[in-house]
């Protein structure tokens, strides 16, 4: 077992490191209270050619692997967990089926301009009565002609607001009593198409967080991803990479927590003696510390696996579970460190367990992971 990151993923792992803490960290606090959208960070990564990293070259990509990714979206949730996010949302759920099941004209058409930062990367599934049942989908997509007519409406979709197109999945028919799931890709310009952002979020504040209405929106027939039908089954091959960022995004969090709270411990005394020279203090940092390098871990080998083209479902599921959870402890107890300091915004602390909160739900809630988990192994 080599444990090393190559040379390309070490360059890769500096450059967003620089990155992040330059560009991305000093502007977090004040875009978490105003909610602003970082879309000057987003168009210095596409002049890194970031944004379409582990897309092949021929669209746009840089070509690199899914450690890269998660390398990337780990550092930029470090930094600030709205834009780390957006990132991973961007790549595992706008690109990445686009990559996966398009045919080359749509690759060329729709991942080309994610890939080059012309576009953000967004995904259609959630609905109101459609959450962790992903199948109660209810909007559908009835065939006029060589067109679909579709109607519906999605909920809780990262990054639509600065999409110029994105995937959904939609009713396309029944079979044997059972919806026909298919995913078709759509122009959030299409008649009919509106973007609502007006969610008052818990946390992630700075990310675009969206409801879809799609009232007759009409798409032509070649706008299909993949085969009619088989939606369903690729929105859960999405979910899988998806996972990987959303661990990733845990580790990234549960790391600026902990270097928090080190710090802090290290410069705030009490009794005489500095927080980290209490044995209660050097334990919670040690646990936090230990369980970091366990997610870390899980995370890099989930995607190691799937740049291997192995099976790398359950690993997906547990590292997304596990580094979620974690990531809430780690938050938490370095609140606790800091005291009633960590219960104030300026310590950024109160930050990371707000936006870790969301981790523990989306890409499949930790109880969806656990159905997950217990299906893959045989139960």
């Amino acid at each position: 077992m080599n444990f090393d990151l190559t040379s390309e993923q070490q360059m890769i792992q500096k450059t967003i490191r620089d990155f992040a803490q330059e560009e991305v960290a000093p502007g977090a606090l004040e875009r978490d209270r105003t909610k602003e959208f970082p879309k000057e960070a987003f168009r210095k990564l596409a002049d890194l050619g970031m944004m379409g990293l582990p897309f092949p070259e021929e669209y746009g990509g840089a070509g690199a692997d899914t450690v890269s990714f998660a390398i990337v979206t780990e550092e930029l949730s470090k930094a600030c967990a709205s834009t780390g996010i957006t990132y991973s949302a961007h790549i595992s759920l706008g690109g990445a089926p686009i990559n996966l099941f398009g045919t080359e004209e749509q690759k060329h058409k729709y991942l080309g301009p994610i890939c080059r930062g012309e576009s953000f990367g967004a995904f259609g599934l959630t609905e109101p009565n459609a959450g962790s049942d992903a199948g109660g989908t209810q909007t559908t997509a009835v065939k006029d002609g060589n067109d679909y007519i579709i109607n519906g409406n999605k909920v809780y979709i990262t990054n639509a607001s600065y999409a110029k197109h994105l995937a959904l999945t939609a009713i396309t028919g029944k079979k044997d009593g059972k919806k026909e799931i298919s995913a078709i890709i759509v122009p959030t310009d299409a008649e009919g198409f509106k973007v609502i952002d007006n969610y008052e979020k818990m946390g992630l504040n700075a990310s675009n967080t969206t409801e879809l209405v799609l009232e007759n929106v009409r798409v032509p027939k070649e706008n299909l991803l993949g085969k009619e039908g088989e939606g369903f089954k690729q929105f859960l091959m999405t979910l899988d990479g998806g996972r990987i960022g959303i661990g990733a995004m845990a580790v990234g969090v549960a790391q600026a927590a902990y270097e928090k709270a080190l710090q802090y411990s290290k410069e705030r005394k009490q009794f005489g003696k500095t927080l980290s020279e209490f044995q209660v203090t050097q334990f919670k940092l040690a646990d936090m510390a230990l369980k970091i390098e366990l997610a870390r871990n899980m995370v890099y080998k989930a995607a190691w696996l799937k740049d291997q083209g192995r099976p790398f479902s359950k690993e997906a599921s547990m590292c997304k579970l596990y580094a979620s959870e974690i990531s809430m402890e780690v938050a938490d107890e370095a609140i606790q460190i800091h005291g009633g300091y960590g219960y104030m915004k300026e310590y950024h602390v109160e930050r990371y367990m707000r936006d870790a909160k969301l981790l523990e739900i989306g890409e499949g809630t930790s109880e969806v992971q656990k159905m997950v988990i217990s299906r893959l192994i045989g139960c």
